[in-house]
């Protein structure tokens, strides 16, 4: 099923806590790769993930990639590996490099979320402050938001991986990087995430939750992490927005 194509009914209580989640929020935190778009959805990750490993035997490191499965396609998993073994390394600032250099070009064939981009403008116009807080690169998620139009709905709040893979998500650092920089305390935020480390991420910042996710179990994990909800159409999300007022200060 093509994502957004169809989506669930929210029940009254659901509509309600949304509202309340958006109501509440001074800024909204969103993950990239996901909520905002697809990055790989013409440049794919496997693929990635598979030039990685071929670079890193080449520079005689196969022994690192024995304790991970044959079949990973996430590319990011390869960079906790090595960040792992080798700490501060040249080795893991190149490995960081290049996947830099592949997401980057991934931002010119990737596919907006349903929704997305309406959302985020919106929000703006309901006077939240909006961050971008993701694994992925901080330029790769700029240049996708500039090819989208969207980068005065951020300006400078764009909050990615960085050199240590140890502070990649579920580790709060992106979040409370950017919880400092926009000056809100967690509890006025809103982070909307995809994934078990968003959600982790989140709970460990002390920041509300809204999980976006197609999959029903999925969904039940991004509760278990601590999700005040979950949806599967960022339009429900937006329909909470557009009935917003700004914020009076």
């Amino acid at each position: 099923m093509t994502p957004d194509a169809t989506r669930s009914e929210l029940t009254l209580d659901d509509t309600l806590r949304l509202r309340k989640l958006i109501g509440d929020a001074r800024c909204v935190l969103f993950d990239f790769d996901g909520p905002i778009c697809r990055l790989f959805a013409g440049h794919p990750s496997a693929g990635i993930a598979q030039r990685i490993k071929h670079w890193l035997a080449e520079q005689g490191h196969a022994v690192l990639l024995k304790g991970l499965k044959d079949t990973s396609r996430d590319p990011q998993d390869l960079l906790k590996v090595v960040g792992k073994a080798h700490p501060g390394s040249e080795l893991v600032m190149e490995l960081e490099r290049k996947l830099t250099e592949e997401e980057e070009h991934a931002t010119v064939s990737a596919r907006p979320t349903p929704y997305a981009d309406p959302l985020i403008r919106t929000l703006v116009a309901i006077e939240r402050k909006l961050a971008v807080t993701t694994n992925n690169s901080a330029t790769a998620a700029a240049r996708y938001l500039g090819l989208r139009d969207l980068t005065s709905c951020f300006g400078p709040h764009i909050y990615g991986r960085t050199a240590d893979p140890a502070l990649l998500k579920p580790d709060p650092y992106c979040l409370e990087r950017a919880l400092d920089s926009l000056g809100y305390p967690p509890h006025e935020s809103l982070m909307i995430g995809d994934t078990l480390a968003d959600a982790r991420a989140a709970r460990r910042a002390s920041a509300p939750f809204l999980g976006y996710a197609h999959d029903e179990l999925r969904a039940d994990d991004l509760y278990a992490e601590g999700a005040s909800l979950v949806v599967d159409s960022l339009e429900y999300v937006l329909e909470a927005a557009r009935a917003e007022t700004p914020h009076r200060h």
